[in-house]
């Protein structure tokens, strides 16, 4: 787990500039640094920076890395799960390495299957190779989007990339421009849901895609896509058979490290299912001390059940509010889940005692685990009219002003390009035009960015249609951007033994009425899960990961400091401050619930602050 950076093209300097870079994501890699200055002109000069934390082959484990001649350099962040049976394979096909780190397979697995070694990788992955020969950067980020990858062109044939964008803001030719067009979706979603980030002409390259630099140009393909097309006919107790089986390899295979390994560990079934598999010594949760809003009691019970260690440890508003700043600054991007803060403080806990930790993320994406996936028994009836007529129906009522069920009937069309957008909702399109200024106006429409996607599963059930559309928006977006960057703030890798490729190609051939049932969302992990758990840790609702932010923004002191926000210049430049105001005020005096608006607009507030102002 590190982090790395680079760029093509000969500027003057670029040993201090790289050095400068690297330095930006210290915090990424702790342990060492290292660099590649390589061509002489802007056709061939390549610069690649990296900072190291150490994980596995301790000593021999440094980047960048060469081949035997010097003419293939890697730059590589992550883990690649499966690199013995590949570093066997290529032994066999008669190459020889020189450490036991995953890096060096990727080194060689490049030689011998060139692009196509992204087909043959399991694992968390951004990753940039050097070839000499034919003067072409190749480079690749991870099915699922774990570890991130950023870049720009700022220049024509120019390239600049890496791990975080805030290492771009050393590089003479970035410009550090908010892009106009991210700020109305981002007001919806509460994350930058389009490939072009909040800094204007910088993209993310999209989980599943890896592309080729060469004479300037760059071509993207994606390698790997989730397929929900075939359908496996185990039966269901077969099939909690081959989940249960699936989830102790993947575990086993998550927990090689040469350093210590934890856990995060919550109440729920996710997590606790992965700690019950792991076993590890430790085990970490943190909470607030308000009602209903505290899990640590749970966590702490199933740790002493299993015999290890629960560290745990209340946050304080004040600290929340306090480490805030920095949060959006790990973040690169503006990102409103609450549950980032409490994530932020969970790693740094984990810091003080492991350097590697297990964590339950992605289980509700691959096997149907959130509430917007389940529906009413109300709703079931109604499903049983013929599809004409509910979709006749919907059709009226989308023409049609608001009326009293109205939402009913619309998501009663069995058609979720109509309505469902995500996990999370925060500002309704009209109200986010409503609330901004001038340009700020502007940018993709919600269809604009669900529609593409919907495009290519037009014909899977709905429950599959939703989550294919998370797994390509929120999950890499949102979830797997605050996981990554939260823990790696504190120099911790943490990993996700769900989102593992196999895993995911047999989860996705499990049927619908598998994942969810008349009484539980991802039925089938349940029961899987209660084969090593208790039946309240296995069977118990899904609660998230709760902040008390309603709470607190009726609270004179941290109201305050959000009307500080709301009052200031930079406001005023994107918003229409006095509307900001009114959520606020309405908020605090119980008028209305407007917690998740006034913090997602206070999250961009707060990130402008750390880039821009």
């Amino acid at each position: 787990m590190c982090g790395f950076i680079g760029f093509t093209g000969m500027i003057q300097n670029r040993r201090e500039i790289i050095g400068k870079m690297a330095d930006r994501i210290i915090h990424r890699g702790p342990d060492s640094e290292g660099f590649h200055l390589g061509g002489e002109s802007d056709f061939d000069a390549v610069t690649l920076g990296f900072r190291r934390l150490s994980i596995i082959d301790l000593a021999d484990g440094s980047q960048p890395m060469y081949n035997e001649d010097g003419s293939v350099v890697i730059v590589f962040n992550g883990e690649i799960y499966n690199f013995m049976e590949l570093r066997d394979t290529l032994i066999a096909c008669g190459h020889v390495f020189k450490t036991r780190c995953d890096t060096e397979v990727l080194v060689h697995g490049y030689e011998e299957w060139g692009e196509g070694l992204v087909e043959k990788l399991r694992g968390m992955f951004g990753f940039v190779i050097w070839d000499e020969g034919t003067k072409t950067l190749f480079g690749a980020r991870d099915p699922f989007g774990i570890k991130p990858f950023y870049y720009t062109q700022p220049k024509e044939h120019t390239l600049i990339f890496g791990s975080e964008i805030k290492s771009f803001l050393e590089h003479p030719d970035f410009r550090c421009e908010v892009n106009p067009d991210a700020l109305r979706p981002y007001l919806t979603f509460q994350y930058s849901a389009a490939e072009e980030t909040f800094f204007k002409g910088t993209y993310k390259l999209l989980p599943g895609t890896c592309f080729t630099f060469r004479d300037g140009v760059m071509t993207k393909r994606r390698y790997w896509d989730v397929d929900f097309s075939k359908k496996s006919s185990l039966s269901y107790d077969e099939t909690v058979e081959m989940l249960d089986a699936r989830i102790h390899e993947t575990v086993n295979s998550h927990r090689i490290s040469d350093v210590k390994v934890g856990a995060f560990l919550s109440g729920g079934v996710d997590s606790s299912y992965i700690t019950a598999t792991l076993m590890p010594n430790d085990t970490f949760s943190v909470g607030f001390d308000v009602e209903n809003f505290d899990e640590t009691g749970e966590a702490k019970e199933l740790s002493r059940r299993l015999g290890v260690e629960n560290f745990l440890r209340h946050i304080t508003p004040d600290e929340c509010f306090d480490a805030f700043p920095a949060i959006q600054y790990h973040m690169d991007e503006p990102q409103s889940n609450p549950s980032s803060v409490p994530l932020y403080f969970l790693s740094k806990l984990a810091k003080e005692h492991v350097t590697v930790v297990l964590s339950g993320e992605g289980a509700d994406e691959i096997y149907g685990g959130y509430e917007w996936y389940d529906e009413t028994p109300m709703m079931r009836r109604y499903k049983k009219l013929p599809s004409f007529l509910r979709r006749g129906m919907a059709g009226i009522a989308s023409s049609l002003p608001y009326f009293k069920g109205h939402d009913f009937l619309i998501k009663g069309s069995g058609m979720p390009e109509n309505y469902f957008i995500g996990q999370a909702l925060v500002f309704p399109e009209d109200e986010a035009a409503d609330i901004l200024r001038g340009k700020y106006k502007n940018g993709l429409s919600v269809r604009d960015l669900t529609d593409p996607i919907y495009d290519r599963v037009k014909d899977l059930p709905e429950l599959e249609k939703k989550q294919y559309l998370d797994m390509h928006l929120w999950l890499p977006g949102d979830i797997l951007l605050k996981a990554d960057k939260m823990s790696m703030a504190h120099s911790l890798e943490l990993r996700v033994p769900y989102l593992d490729r196999v895993v995911m190609e047999e989860a996705q051939t499990i049927p619908a009425h598998y994942k969810i049932d008349d009484k539980y969302t991802k039925a089938v992990l349940r029961s899987a899960a209660n084969r090593t758990l208790p039946d309240e840790w296995a069977h118990r609702p899904k609660k998230g990961f709760p902040v008390p932010i309603r709470k607190w923004l009726r609270e004179d002191k941290y109201c305050n400091i959000v009307k500080e926000a709301f009052t200031s210049d930079a406001a005023a430049e994107y918003f229409e401050a006095e509307k900001l105001i009114k959520l606020l005020s309405d908020h605090k005096e119980g008028r209305a619930n407007n917690q998740r608006k006034i913090w997602t607009a206070y999250t961009f507030l707060t990130w402008h602050k750390q880039f821009m102002e």
